[in-house]
């Protein structure tokens, strides 16, 4: 079975792709020769998940899931939220690291976050969503070189080391663990 994951994000893929397996034969936008921006136009996770999904599965018709993550933080009122790529591209500068993050977050104390993500799966026209959660704190200077966006700040509760300093296996031996991805 074939199956779209809506990404172009290379490192993403890799991961999701490292997880799966032999599962399925899992493709991304790349391997469709889909470069161009998927609409996200929606307030919330789940729906801009599947607005994701049944963009890439009405145009190429083939079975696709999609996610949206947010990166929600107490002290912040929950933001960036689903907001989050749009904090990153904001500023071409800030695209690659969290310096604005830990910019608004100076001096704060309460330094609670979680990552939250929605996944959507289209298969055979039918929605399904699972939902995750990942609870933690930001730190308050980045460390880590590997993963993406900000795994770098981000420590998950009952850890010492970002999702930045860990290997695939540890995050993804983490991720099974605590994710407590639930259908919905």
């Amino acid at each position: 079975m074939k199956l779209v994951f809506a990404t172009n994000n290379k490192n993403k893929f890799e991961e999701i792709r490292h997880k799966i397996g032999d599962i399925v034969q899992l493709i991304n936008l790349n391997d469709l020769g889909f470069n161009e921006e998927i609409p996200e136009t929606h307030m919330t996770l789940g729906e801009n998940a599947a607005e994701k999904a049944f963009f890439i599965f009405e145009r190429f018709k083939l079975n696709c899931f999609a996610d949206d993550t947010g990166l929600e933080i107490k002290a912040l009122s929950g933001n960036p939220g689903v907001f989050l790529q749009d904090m990153q591209v904001m500023n071409p500068v800030l695209r690659k690291t969290s310096k604005r993050v830990l910019k608004e977050l100076r001096g704060i104390r309460n330094r609670e976050a979680q990552f939250r993500t929605v996944i959507a799966l289209v298969e055979n026209g039918k929605l399904i969503t699972f939902e995750g959660r990942i609870r933690g704190k930001i730190l308050e200077e980045r460390k880590g070189s590997k993963g993406f966006g900000y795994d770098s700040i981000f420590r998950p509760d009952g850890f010492d080391k970002t999702f930045a300093e860990m290997s695939l296996k540890k995050k993804y031996n983490f991720s099974q663990n605590s994710r407590g991805y639930q259908a919905g």
